[in-house]
């Protein structure tokens, strides 16, 4: 297999996944200065782009993205169920056992179900830029506590330049949930302006799974 063979065959691992009722956001494979990058585009939309895993063990994992957003959504707090957007986001989708979910995300679990044909994750662990909630925050979604957001990047100071990072999938989820990770399931990214109605543009690039 050649290099760009290989390129190929990475991005093709990549599929878009769409939300019942709403507009999809536009992802789009692009060469910048030789390097490839995922530039996202919303508008009054959300989607996710997504690889299914098969982890069964992430105790030494690292996961690893770089982003860029050149804009930000002033509108937008990840704490508010109306206002619920993030021009950024990478996503973590862990396993677990459903039976010891509350009987409202039980509920919630079932009707997203029957919306979708797929069963939400046990717990979901997203890495958001949000311009309210403060550097290392963690923010439980207004709708279910099973997904929780850990602010990784606050504020406008460093909008328009690459930004990078790597993060230990195990630590981060057992402080974020309390409780030691089941199997990773899924990496993705996503970006959304639905709640605000606005639109939001941002590109990602080097998101993968570090296995030690």
């Amino acid at each position: 297999m050649t290099a760009t063979e290989a390129s190929l065959s990475a991005e093709q691992a990549w599929v878009p996944v769409n939300l019942p009722g709403k507009r999809p956001t536009t992802y789009r494979w692009m060469d910048q200065n030789g390097v490839r990058v995922i530039e996202a585009t919303a508008d009054k939309s959300a989607s996710m782009l997504r690889r299914t895993l098969k982890i069964d063990a992430c105790g030494e994992a690292k996961v690893r993205f770089s982003w860029r957003l050149d804009q930000a959504n002033l509108l937008a707090d990840v704490s508010q169920s109306d206002l619920e957007d993030a021009s950024v986001r990478v996503i973590l989708a862990f396993d677990g056992d459903h039976a010891k979910l509350s009987m409202r995300n039980q509920a919630l679990f079932e009707m997203a179900e029957l919306m979708s044909g797929e069963r939400p994750p046990y717990a979901t662990l997203m890495y958001v830029w949000d311009h309210k909630a403060a550097t290392d925050s963690v923010v439980v979604n207004p709708r279910t506590d099973r997904i929780r957001d850990l602010v990784v990047e606050s504020g406008t100071a460093r909008l328009g330049r690459w930004l990078s990072y790597e993060r230990d999938v195990a630590a981060d989820y057992r402080r974020v949930f309390g409780e030691e990770p089941g199997r990773l399931i899924g990496l993705a990214i996503m970006t959304d302006s639905d709640n605000t109605g606005t639109q939001a543009q941002a590109l990602y690039r080097d998101v993968d799974l570090v296995l030690r």
